[in-house]
């Protein structure tokens, strides 16, 4: 588990989608020559039995996927190495599951809760600095081992004088000095890299950082974050924000609540604790839903370490803990508006709306490509209905490949979009690196719950715009024969999907087959 880290917007995805092309259509021509050859047995030249390690193919595949393998190493050590913002590139990068080739993702997972230590001499520095006392005089107990270390900070479990356990996060002493240093780094890298690409285009992506980093950068602005998403989304029973200790807690360390559970992805740590997935994957899509398309107020680094699970011993059901809170985004009501909008338009699959609602939020002509980098799902798949389909292999491998292709024109649409897309593009990344997990991606009720969410956003905005008591009243009874008919083809969805309704259907088709 961890209280910690934060990762940088989604341009980060792009230096390992130019990987993407060759390793993809290596990797899928191996598995097509392998099938073949275990299926039929591949018998050539006078029937003499042919080695698919034969194949050039093949054996060019596997050494661009050990190349691959050595450069995900070699990106892990260099992000352990230099720490701070690096560790935040790293920690993005192995979320992509679904767009990154396995040998990156893999490699660098563990930086989501095992990135480098600070020293116990380090941590205790920074609290004596901040707190003005020795950590015996504040603790009965503090663990040296951390719970978690990630980018900017490090946590450990710790038992205050007054009885009270705590998760203390302390910040690396020193990531304030270092975060500006590695920005100009990465300032000047990206400059090196557009003179060699010229269609590369991010250097205003920069001067997010440059606003992101300093408020991620204040642990008492990630204090204030948790209590207002604690109380913006209480109705939801499940969701556990650890409460802030204000009089202990500074700009560098934060006591919190202390809380466990197993990370999010982990659906081994499920199985064991009898943890229904499907369930925690809706309850996990309530929260982002609400977040995004009602309040506007969105915490944008869900990546595993920071979402925990723990089976509630009393009623038996799992609560999701929601961590780090230092990076949110506010959503302006226009922009949130025309992406609800744009939402409902790709869950009914109606792409003259598609086409608006994109364009409305900067895609200009590449609107397919724009509601294909928001589904992650290919073309054909959204135009046929994005909650009709599962996602397959194939079109995961499609995706893969079609990145690589499309990449002056996804660097085109980054630059066009609002900034407040990139934070939210990123956390899609994450959530459904998260789905891939659990496998529950692109589950019906995932989009049922956006649906809801998007009708209450719009019709809030409606009467919000409306002074006549007359169209307030129409506005709410349209909004609830809205949420009517989507609770009823959940409920139709949940009976197909259980014994009981298979045996209903079948009555019922007896029925009318006996009838007429």
């Amino acid at each position: 588990m961890t209280y910690g880290g934060a990762c940088q917007p989604c341009f980060f995805m792009i230096p390992g989608i130019t990987h993407a092309l060759v390793i993809g259509m290596a990797r899928q021509a191996l598995k097509i020559f392998s099938l073949a050859a275990a299926t039929s047995g591949v018998y050539l030249y006078g029937n003499k039995y042919v080695d698919p390690n034969d194949f050039g193919i093949i054996r060019v595949g596997r050494a661009i996927a050990t190349v691959h393998l050595r450069s995900a190493e070699r990106l892990r050590d260099l992000c352990c190495a230099n720490r701070g913002t690096f560790i935040k590139v790293g920690q993005h990068l192995g979320a992509l599951d679904y767009l990154l080739p396995e040998e990156y993702t893999y490699t660098l997972k563990v930086l989501h809760s095992q990135a480098p230590q600070s020293s116990m001499q380090e941590i205790k520095q920074v609290i004596q600095e901040d707190l003005g006392k020795e950590i015996k005089e504040l603790f009965v107990s503090f663990e040296d081992t951390p719970l978690g270390a990630a980018s900017l900070a490090q946590v450990h479990k710790a038992v205050l004088q007054d009885g009270r356990t705590v998760a203390v996060k302390v910040q690396h002493p020193k990531v304030q000095a270092q975060s500006s240093k590695d920005i100009l780094l990465m300032e000047v890298l990206l400059l090196i890299v557009k003179q060699i690409f010229p269609d590369f285009e991010f250097m205003w992506l920069v001067e997010e950082a440059k606003k992101n980093l300093p408020l991620e950068l204040d642990f008492l602005n990630e204090g204030r974050n948790a209590e207002q998403v604690a109380h913006m989304l209480k109705h939801f029973d499940f969701l556990k924000v650890p409460r802030i200790f204000w009089e202990l807690s500074t700009r560098r360390v934060l006591f919190m609540e202390f809380m466990e559970g197993g990370q999010v992805n982990d659906r081994a740590y499920m199985e064991r604790n009898g943890i229904d997935v499907n369930e925690l994957s809706r309850n996990l899509g309530k929260l982002y839903s609400e977040m995004i398309f009602v309040n506007g107020f969105v915490h944008c680094d869900p990546h595993p370490g920071n979402v925990l699970v723990k089976k509630c011993p009393v009623t038996g059901k799992a609560h999701i803990i929601l961590l780090d809170h230092g990076l949110y985004q506010v959503l302006t009501e226009k922009f949130r508006l025309d992406y609800c909008r744009l939402w409902q338009s790709l869950i009914k699959a109606d792409m003259k709306q598609v086409q608006k609602y994109s364009q409305r939020l900067g895609a200009g002509d590449l609107y397919p490509l724009f509601a294909c980098m928001l589904t992650a799902r290919s073309w054909a798949s959204v135009s046929r209905g994005i909650d009709r389909s599962p996602v397959t292999a194939n079109e995961d491998v499609e995706i893969r490949t079609n990145a690589a292709a499309y990449l002056p024109q996804i660097t085109q649409l980054l630059n066009n979009v609002p900034r407040q897309m990139l934070l939210l593009l990123k956390t899609n990344d994450l959530l459904r690196g998260i789905e891939s997990a659990l496998h529950t991606r692109a589950s019906a009720s995932s989009f049922l719950n956006m649906s809801r969410c998007c009708i209450r956003a719009i019709s809030r905005y409606q009467r919000s715009r409306t002074d006549s008591l007359y169209r307030k009243a129409q506005i709410s009874f349209t909004e609830a024969l809205s949420l009517w008919q989507i609770n009823l083809y959940e409920l139709y969805l949940r009976l197909k999907g259980s014994q009981l309704g298979n045996w209903v259907i079948a009555l019922l088709s007896w029925m009318h087959h006996s009838l007429y």
